[in-house]
């Protein structure tokens, strides 16, 4: 199976990722993996791309698919990308990479969830200063409130999970990925899921939509 996985921060797609990839037995490969390898093996992309990390800048397209590239030409039987490609550039780059070798995506499955549900999610989160343990309020919370189960360190809400950040991020990737999304429709490729239920249910119905993917292609 080649997939790609869409779906804004708190979709929940990197916990269906590891199920779906063992499942399938394909590796699970998000963009921040993929450049922190790089990065690991000092090549010559992952040492372009440290310039720009280094500098606070975001990777530029070219590098990132230079990386892609390498990454996919190392695996032989099918993988499971998230979160990327975040552009229509890079989805057209995909394409062509796969065409190389005569290969195409079987599905990219978007995370579908609303507004509210992911800042509920992310702003829930809490991280440990001393040991880095990550909690969440509603669904993981620690056994004493504001304190670390493992370390007994202070518990934290990172900017970045604030809600009025967490709603910026949001209408960020919604404006990136808006062109993404109807460029695989237009590929009959997407296939939307809820995302907002619980993650037993989301699983189950994943696994259902990939099933029939699989039998299709068979």
């Amino acid at each position: 199976m080649r997939l790609v996985f869409l779906g804004p921060p708190g979709a929940g797609k990197g916990t269906q990722a590891k199920s779906v990839a063992a499942r399938y037995d394909v590796p699970h490969i998000s963009t921040g993996d993929m450049l922190r390898e790089a990065l690991r093996n000092g090549t010559p992309l992952g040492l372009k791309a440290k310039e720009y990390m280094d500098g606070g800048l975001l990777v530029p397209d070219d590098v990132v698919v230079g990386i892609v590239k390498d990454k996919l030409e190392s695996i032989s039987d099918g993988f499971l990308l998230d979160g990327f490609p975040r552009t229509v550039a890079q989805a057209e780059a995909l394409d062509a990479i796969l065409a190389e070798s005569g290969e195409k995506l079987d599905s990219v499955v978007y995370f579908d969830v609303d507004e509210n549900t992911v800042v509920r999610r992310l702003s829930g989160r809490r991280t440990c200063r001393s040991c880095g343990a990550n909690y969440h309020v509603e669904a993981m919370p620690p056994k004493t409130e504001g304190v670390c189960d493992k370390c007994g360190g202070d518990l934290y809400q990172r900017d970045d999970d604030k809600p009025e950040v967490v709603r910026e991020r949001l209408a960020v990737y919604r404006e990136e990925t808006a062109p993404l999304i109807e460029y695989y429709q237009e590929q009959r490729l997407l296939d939307e899921l809820e995302a907002g239920k619980s993650v037993d249910e989301v699983g189950k119905e994943l696994i259902k939509r990939l099933s029939e993917v699989e039998r299709s292609e068979g």
